[in-house]
């Protein structure tokens, strides 16, 4: 694991800890206002055809559609990569999936943009 970025190691073990726990409004913590998700799983749950949605509103209606279609949900974390703004959490999935999520933050340390990479 990288310990150039030792603020974007912990918010990628936060990150994997908070889905872990299930507690949606703590995942929605570590994101800004403002913050922009794209993933194949929103395209997919009809929320967007882009597969991108912007604002913690629409996280929350997004995740909240995600977590009750996967009551066994949980992440393994595999690696930790970052670079001055960014972390890209490597994890397998509830289902032995291998997912690898680009997480961008601003200054305040909070995720500005996110995208899930499926293989």
């Amino acid at each position: 694991m990288s310990n150039k970025h030792p603020e974007l190691v912990e918010l990628g073990h936060n990150w994997i800890a908070a889905w872990n726990t299930r507690d949606l409004e703590h995942v929605l913590t570590l994101y800004a206002d403002d913050a922009e998700m794209t993933s194949d799983i929103i395209a997919r749950l009809g929320l967007s055809v882009q597969g991108s949605l912007r604002g913690k509103e629409n996280l929350r209606v997004y995740w909240t559609k995600g977590l009750a279609l996967a009551p066994d949900l949980h992440f393994e974390l595999l690696g930790l990569y970052t670079s001055p703004n960014s972390v890209i959490v490597r994890y397998k999935n509830h289902r032995g999936l291998t997912i690898c999520e680009y997480l961008r933050v601003n200054r305040d340390g909070k995720i500005v943009q996110g995208s899930a990479n499926h293989a």
